[in-house]
């Protein structure tokens, strides 16, 4: 069984037991979270997709972490122009393992 959940403007496929990486929760670590907006699910016979979402269908998850990802340079760089910018960048996630899909 798996369900695809849409949250911080990403969708996600996930099954129970996955451990997923999304854009930063306002949840503090070893609380539970739930995703309403669940997109499809498939069970053993079927997909049951949404328009746009499965009404009644539920994701519910642990969050484990709370960080930030790795760190990315933004250089900007103009040519002959002597402009030249850098900065760094990390982004950050929560980390969350699926503990149950309900559909």
């Amino acid at each position: 069984m798996f369900a695809i959940i849409e949250t911080g403007g990403k969708q996600y496929k996930v099954q129970e037991g996955d451990v997923i990486y999304i854009e930063k929760l306002n949840v503090t670590e070893g609380e539970s979270v739930t995703f309403d907006r669940v997109l499809a699910v498939s069970n053993g016979e079927g997909l049951v997709t949404g328009t746009p979402v499965v009404s009644g269908a539920t994701v519910s998850g642990k969050v484990e972490k709370q960080g930030k990802g790795q760190k990315i340079i933004v250089y900007k760089y103009k040519a002959k122009k002597n402009y030249r910018r850098k900065q760094g960048h990390r982004q950050p996630f929560t980390k969350v393992t699926i503990e149950k899909i309900q559909a």
